[in-house]
């Protein structure tokens, strides 16, 4: 989808078309940009930038909150309508979906036709526009869909992977970031046609079993099918801070809502997950990640155990800007299963499954831990956001 946030509320309120719309945090604090009209990006202003730096780059914006549940909403919308051409769509993010055509020609005709079909009932059933890529595989298809925004389609004939991919940047192929675009830089390769002329076993040598990979993407070549209903690598909550954070009970208090966040979100898709991860980002923008191995879980308490041993094992040498928890290594998970019918876990997620089905009925924050209701109080009392 094209600039998916801010085009839905472009399209929800129509005074904003046409107007820089910046969907993210407030621009007076210290969050991030979540999504920038097509009128926002020629001011510099991209995702994932500080938002008070997108404030100073585009100030007669209009500055949105994220509305997920109506994304959401939207998203399901448009993920249905894939699911009629093809019964392998493989979504991967909330506005953005793989989906095999094969063997689709009988029932929609020519393959490329398919696509502007696709294109056709996603805008006139939402409103809303999309850009695709049409080619043999997930890789190439993806880098096709992103060069011609918005409202685009490029179709790469099977065959002609390498000829399509060799002028565009390095930039372009899967895994190479800031880090690997240095290093190609300096061993001289900027174009993945470059990347190309290297025969395998220099670019194995230079840089191990990446490089393997990168000499397979550039060519174009990617096996992998598409995969429906692929679960979950990670669940993951983040905050900024209104103001840096030096008091360790504060950070364990927002771990605390973060953890029992994500161990709902667990629940609710019946998974377990093995691995938690706690993510500082510091004052100086220096970010700093550290993991946790255990037993499958699904319960906040013990999430919210296994990252606050993360976090005493840190020297706090600079305040806090941000911290985040996600878990990984996800798992089907079931009722009484976690770990091994250990009689205190079992009795946990009882709790866990009955305060979900309170919160459910009478809203998210029906039931809460009362250290986060301290938390809460003594935040109002300091002017904390």
């Amino acid at each position: 989808m094209d600039a998916f946030y801010s085009s839905v509320e472009q399209r929800d309120r129509p005074e904003l078309q046409g107007r820089p719309v910046i969907v993210g945090a407030d621009p007076c604090g210290r969050g991030v940009v979540s999504a920038a009209s097509y009128e926002a990006r020629p001011f510099g202003v991209r995702s994932a930038m500080p938002i008070s730096r997108a404030a100073r780059l585009c100030p007669h914006a209009v500055f949105l909150p994220v509305d997920m549940e109506k994304y959401q909403g939207v998203s399901a919308q448009i993920m249905g309508i894939l699911e009629d051409f093809s019964p392998l769509v493989e979504q991967i993010s909330i506005d953005e979906a793989f989906v095999d055509l094969t063997g689709t020609t009988s029932l929609f005709g020519e393959v490329s036709g398919v696509v502007r079909q696709v294109k056709a009932r996603i805008r006139s059933e939402t409103g809303l526009t999309a850009s695709a890529g049409l080619a043999a595989n997930k890789f190439v298809a993806k880098v096709a869909s992103d060069l011609q925004k918005p409202d685009g389609l490029v179709v790469v004939p099977a065959g002609a992977e390498a000829a399509f991919l060799a002028p565009l940047p390095v930039e372009r192929l899967w895994g190479v970031g800031r880090v690997m675009t240095r290093e190609l830089h300096a061993f001289g390769i900027e174009t993945i046609g470059q990347l190309q002329g290297l025969p395998h076993e220099v670019l194995a040598r230079r840089f191990g079993r990446h490089g393997e990979h990168l000499a397979e993407l550039a060519f174009g070549r990617d096996p992998r099918p598409v995969a429906p209903d692929v679960a979950a690598k990670s669940i993951g909550a983040e905050e900024t801070f209104g103001r840096d954070c030096r008091d360790p009970l504060r950070l364990a208090s927002v771990l605390r809502g973060q953890a029992e966040r994500v161990a709902a979100e667990l629940r609710r898709e019946n998974l377990a997950a093995s691995r938690v991860t706690l993510k500082l980002r510091f004052a100086d923008f220096r970010t700093l990640t550290r993991s946790w191995t255990g037993d499958p879980t699904q319960d906040g308490l013990e999430v919210y155990r296994r990252a606050t041993v993360l976090l005493q094992r840190i020297v706090l040498s600079q305040p806090v800007r941000l911290i985040g928890l996600s878990v990984s290594q996800l798992a089907r998970g079931g009722r009484g299963q976690l770990p091994l019918l250990d009689p205190a876990t079992v009795k946990r997620e009882r709790l866990a499954r009955a305060v979900d089905g309170l919160s459910r009925r009478f809203g998210a924050d029906a039931v809460r831990p009362a250290s986060l209701l301290g938390r809460e109080a003594a935040d109002r009392a300091s002017g904390l956001p």
